[in-house]
Parts: C-alpha cells; sequence; structure tokens
C-alpha cells in the first residue's frame, strides 16, 4: 500500500478491528507505530511496524483464521475491551479468549444475553451498518402489566428516542401480564429501555436470545461457543 490512509481506517480494512474500536485503542495508548504511541488521525501506508497492545500487526491480516464468537453476557458484565478500573468486568476479561477479540455492538450492563465478538473487523463494520435490517431478538420483563394499545404503539415505531432520530417499526409481542418479546432492526442505544419509559414502563430485566440467525441454544450465562463456518457464512 503506497498511499497513506488513516490509521483507523487501515485496522479496519485489514480486518483487525472495526475503526471505532481502533480508536479506543488509540486514545488508550495501546497502538504504536514505528515505535511511536499513535494518535487520532495518524496516517499509515502498511509498510510500518504497528503494535497492538505490544503483539506485532500481522503485514497479512487475511491469512489468520476468522473467528466469531457466541457469548451469553451475564448482567453487570461491560460490553467493552477497555478496562473498568478495579472492577474486573469488561466483556474481554470474563471471557478471557487466547486471542484479540471484540464485540459486535453493545449490550449495556444491565442487560444479559447473546453477544457475538470476532477478530474480523470488517465483519463487524458490516454486521452494524443500520441499513442491513438485521435482526436482533430479545425477551423483556417490565415492572407491571402493558397494555395491548401499548404494544401496538410500540411496535409502530416513530419515536423520538433521542434528539433527532425516530425508531424503526419493530415486532412486538406480549408473552405474559408483565413480558413481551420485540424484534428490533436497529442500534439506538438503549433502544428498548427508552422505548418502555417513553410509554411509562420500566424495564426489570432484558434479555438478547437472538442476533440474526445466532441463538443462545446451548449457552449458559458466562459460556461462549465458535460458530461454525457455515454458521458465519450464514450471518454474513
Amino acid at each position: 500500500m503506497s498511499e497513506k490512509i488513516r490509521i483507523n481506517k487501515y485496522l479496519s480494512a485489514s480486518g483487525v478491528m472495526s475503526r471505532r474500536e481502533a480508536d479506543r485503542f488509540i486514545l488508550s495508548g495501546k497502538i504504536l507505530v514505528n515505535g511511536v504511541t499513535a494518535e487520532p488521525g495518524m496516517k499509515v501506508d502498511g509498510s510500518e511496524e504497528i503494535l497492538i497492545e505490544g503483539k506485532p500487526l500481522l503485514k497479512d491480516p487475511g491469512s489468520v483464521k476468522r473467528v466469531v464468537i457466541a457469548y451469553y453476557k451475564k448482567r453487570g458484565i461491560v460490553t467493552s475491551t477497555v478496562n473498568q478500573g478495579r472492577e474486573k468486568n469488561n466483556i474481554i476479561d470474563a471471557i478471557n479468549y487466547p486471542d484479540r477479540i471484540f464485540p459486535i455492538g453493545r449490550l449495556d450492563k444491565e442487560s444479559e444475553g447473546l453477544i457475538l465478538l470476532t477478530n474480523d473487523g470488517s465483519l463487524v463494520n458490516r454486521l452494524l451498518k443500520g441499513a442491513g435490517g438485521h435482526e436482533k431478538e430479545y425477551e423483556v420483563s417490565l415492572d407491571k402489566e402493558i397494555s395491548d394499545s401499548d404494544i401496538s404503539l410500540m411496535a409502530k415505531g416513530g419515536i423520538e428516542l433521542i434528539p433527532g432520530r425516530k425508531n424503526r417499526p419493530c415486532k412486538v409481542r406480549k408473552t405474559g401480564p408483565c413480558s413481551i418479546n420485540i424484534i428490533l432492526t436497529e442500534g439506538i442505544n438503549r433502544e428498548i429501555r427508552r422505548m418502555a419509559e417513553y410509554y411509562g414502563y420500566r424495564v426489570m430485566k432484558l434479555k438478547r436470545i437472538r442476533f440474526i440467525n445466532v441463538t443462545l441454544d446451548g449457552l449458559k450465562p458466562g459460556e461462549y461457543r465458535e460458530l461454525t463456518d457455515s454458521e458465519i457464512e450464514s450471518l454474513i
């Protein structure tokens, strides 16, 4: 590569991590370029020696076997690769996988359930694009009985949950007096909690049970498994 590009874009194009994850690593001083701590906006052409947490970036990242992991995140685990101070509860520490991996999307600290992690940055970018309409399914327990009219309103979407952005229509069905099943196709931060609060409910328990074709089946809290090649192909 002769033309220089931003290092976060280079790492993402190499399949090492997403741009967002690269930015986090850069800001935390975990990336060195020719012995110098990388800075936001730094440009590289691929000829440099790049160290990520002391480990050299392979010149041919494509030769590394792609790994995708399905993990059952417990409540209290933070979806971050960064240490949380004294509280050793980030998702990377919790899994303790032998190779460098990073999460595809997020699941807030108070939620539990399925989250995927991978060593392929290009896959992260592809699956996190909102236009992809990828389904994510959740089981939700509320603090009080929910009415059929509120379920219909939730399903219609169109609520401005964050300034300047309205949520998409989604699938909502009642599974009990105080429980619902929701299928989303976007990634607004804390969307279900914000949506419930909008209609006067509080989420007591939230569990993601499916991401596209991958489910929690066979996993207990804190366990993970590697996806098969056929599952990965179906996923993308």
